[in-house]
């Protein structure tokens, strides 16, 4: 399994930041979109929506928060970093997020509505934040996952993150991202 910096080697051509379309496996037209640019009027209250709606068997780490209240703090803290949103015509189905932590590491957090789980939007979301978030200057980036998510964590190795320490049931994750114009070549 590859380890050690973002993007691997193997992602490194095709790794971009957003704006991106796919089509995901259930068929559907995906747009990611950098938070500000999506195709709602009001994309705050779009991931509110999304988040209003989450299962809560879907929730992880407590997060995202259950009540409307609690969804808004939320948004206006994680929104103040790098955040990709993933867009099925204007509502508002996952979103992806490097949040400074203060220590001039930034947390990685991503979230997928039900309704869209399996089809590789995650995956996606991921590739994408990584990517605006290399092009945006940020060097280190980690997170918390829970060991019993496999899914995941297999997801967070494929892209390069390495285990850095466990917390009980929680698993830290690291990865050192590789500068763009280090990708560039000469």
């Amino acid at each position: 399994m590859y380890g050690g910096h973002y993007p691997p080697l193997a992602f490194g051509a095709t790794s971009r930041p957003p704006p991106l379309r796919f089509e995901d496996r259930a068929g559907r037209t995906i747009d990611l979109r950098a938070y500000g640019d999506g195709p709602a009027d009001d994309e705050f209250e779009a991931l509110v929506e999304c988040y209003l709606t989450f299962a809560p068997r879907h929730r992880s780490l407590g997060l995202p928060p259950a009540d409307e209240e609690r969804i808004r703090v939320w948004q206006d803290t994680i929104l103040a970093g790098h955040c990709v949103v993933a867009w099925h015509g204007d509502r508002a189905v996952g979103q992806a997020v490097l949040v400074p932590d203060g220590d001039g590491d930034h947390e990685f957090a991503i979230f997928v509505h039900q309704d869209y789980h399996g089809a590789g939007i995650g995956t996606q979301l991921t590739h994408a934040v990584l990517a605006l978030g290399r092009a945006r200057g940020v060097d280190r980036v980690w997170l918390l996952v829970e060991g019993s998510n496999r899914d995941a964590v297999q997801l967070y190795r494929e892209v390069g993150f390495l285990l850095t320490d466990r917390r009980g049931p929680e698993l830290e994750m690291t990865l050192v991202m590789e500068p763009a114009a280090a990708l560039a070549g000469p």
